[in-house]
């Protein structure tokens, strides 16, 4: 293998997601592809397609010249524009062709994973013709691809994975986000402290410290006397993180101690993904 040891793990994460998910939609017959996923306006072909084109802009491949129709209430910015693109111009495919080139950019995939020497530091091409680093580039998507295989696997009901390699990559890029959460989007108070407490398949205790200048930060100590503390499972976290749930509706699996002006204000900024 010539990946940079610091790449392999993003690697690993995504190869599990990916055969996961392969594995859970090899079997499904036509009508199950239509299933509703919790990810907004998406089925599980579109949730498949989106992954399939994720991998195609990981290959390099042009994207498809292709028109959105003008009824896809789902959509409303350009990032989801852009997203949606490699989505619609598959959902008209059959679940074999849908198997067929999910399995094709696999092999595709790997053959580049093995072959890829390039420093984690080397700038790619990311969304938008944006730029991004290599190792941010494949951190983020092992992240994507784990959060979807999560959705198809509640829209089939097939729960899993939810300490994988792409659960751990999740928690760090999640964990990543909290404190613009907590100090800019929430406006905590300066010199306080936020504890979320989550338990489950992934646990972890973290403190958002925000400083006098209103700044957050990460740390793994716990604080006395926080201003508030969140404990919930990792399953409602992440859900609550990416979107796919509300507060209010899974408020019985969430418990929330100190300022209720503040946690809410949490909760209501708690989604990170778009």
């Amino acid at each position: 293998m010539s990946l940079h040891p610091t790449l392999q793990p993003y690697a690993d994460a995504w190869t599990h997601s990916v055969e996961a998910i392969a594995e859970l939609v090899q079997p499904l017959a036509e009508a199950e592809w239509n299933r509703r996923t919790p990810c907004p306006g998406w089925s599980v072909r579109d949730v498949v397609s989106h992954v399939i084109g994720l991998d195609c802009e990981m290959l390099g491949d042009p994207r498809p010249i292709h028109s959105l129709p003008r009824d896809l209430f789902h959509v409303t910015n350009e990032h989801q524009r852009y997203m949606e693109m490699q989505v619609d111009v598959r959902r008209h495919h059959t679940a074999p062709e849908m198997t067929s080139e999910l399995e094709y950019v696999i092999i595709r995939r790997n053959r580049q994973l093995r072959n890829e020497s390039r420093d984690p530091g080397t700038q790619v091409r990311g969304p938008f013709g944006s730029e991004l680093t290599l190792e941010e580039s494949m951190r983020r998507h092992a992240f994507d691809v784990w959060v979807h295989e999560q959705d198809l696997r509640t829209a089939l009901g097939r729960p899993g994975s939810l300490d994988s390699p792409g659960a751990l990559v999740a928690r760090d890029v999640l964990l990543g986000e909290l404190p613009r959460v907590v100090a800019e989007d929430a406006q905590a108070p300066r010199s306080s402290a936020i504890v979320f407490d989550v338990h489950g398949p992934v646990e972890f205790l973290r403190t958002i410290r925000v400083d006098i200048q209103g700044r957050g930060t990460l740390e793994t100590a716990p604080a006395l006397g926080p201003a508030a503390t969140l404990t919930l499972d990792w399953e409602t976290y992440v859900r609550l993180a990416c979107g796919r749930v509300t507060p209010e509706s899974v408020s019985d699996r969430l418990k929330t101690e100190g300022d209720p002006e503040l946690t809410a204000a949490i909760l209501r900024n708690f989604t990170v993904t778009q």
